[in-house]
């Protein structure tokens, strides 16, 4: 298992450096709008749909939605991205809540509008960073900044976490690990911030505490996009969304923090007009 993990990761970083960093807008909005329908293809399964016509219908539809994503005005960017937030506010109350909230979840069709709720805000906010005029410093950012979530949240957590974040939905998360992936993603984000300042535009103070606030927002939302997932799993009662991925699950299973980060990193960049302070 562990060296299947170590060769899809080796494989997966680069293509990921490739998307991120290289590709002109068009085939990155292509590349992630394919990954991004491979996620819907894997939340259309864990909704509990087992069709094959039905599966095939909703992800031409899902399709179409990308579509009209990609040609979005950018006026309309900003309510969607807000949409998003929202939603992921609500999904947070029914992580908090549950197996309260299990009425809530719903059935079929609610997990189906939930995928799109999930998808299709991170897809706005990845071609609105991408857009952006400093697009290479943003993007760069909110994946060190997850990443470093997620690895301060592992070692801290493994070693002080005794009292449990949701432990209906994913008892391997603590109150420590969040506290500790809070901390070493402030640092890092304060690092790479620090690295990728522009020479002709020194931060100011503020900027530098509006990041601070933008930094703790995404980590919150990055672990709440775990969470939510985990519970849609436990709903139907699967380990991971797919077996795609060897050693690693599914693709949602690798961007479920990115699906609730990304739109609220984007809008909070959006309103403060950060790095442009």
């Amino acid at each position: 298992m562990l060296k299947a993990r170590v060769l899809t990761a080796l494989v997966m970083l680069p293509i990921a450096l490739l998307i991120l960093f290289v590709l002109p807008e068009d085939a990155f909005a292509m590349s992630v709008g394919l990954i991004v329908l491979v996620g819907a293809w894997e939340w259309i399964r864990l909704s509990g749909l087992v069709s094959r016509l039905l599966t095939w219908a909703l992800l031409a539809v899902f399709a179409g939605v990308l579509i009209w994503s990609y040609l979005l005005p950018t006026v309309y960017v900003p309510m969607l991205l807000g949409i998003g937030c929202i939603f992921w506010i609500g999904a947070a109350a029914m992580v908090m809540m549950y197996p309260r909230s299990k009425e809530q979840v719903g059935g079929k069709r609610m997990k189906l509008g939930f995928g799109l709720l999930v998808l299709i805000p991170a897809y706005v906010a990845l071609l609105y960073l991408r857009r952006h005029d400093a697009h290479l410093l943003l993007i760069a950012l909110l994946v060190t900044i997850i990443w470093a979530a997620d690895v301060g949240a592992y070692f801290v957590g493994r070693q002080f976490g005794t009292t449990k974040l949701a432990p209906n939905v994913s008892p391997g998360k603590s109150w420590a690990g969040l506290v500790g992936g809070m901390i070493v993603a402030l640092a890092v984000g304060m690092l790479g911030a620090s690295i990728g300042e522009p020479s002709d535009h020194l931060f100011s103070p503020i900027a530098w505490s509006v990041l601070i606030g933008i930094v703790a927002m995404t980590v919150l939302f990055s672990v709440l996009g775990d969470l939510f997932e985990s519970l849609i799993k436990r709903e139907q009662g699967v380990k991971d969304s797919s077996s795609l991925l060897p050693g690693h699950g599914g693709v949602m299973d690798r961007i479920d923090s990115l699906t609730a980060a990304t739109p609220v990193f984007a809008l909070s960049v959006y309103l403060t007009g950060w790095p442009l302070l």
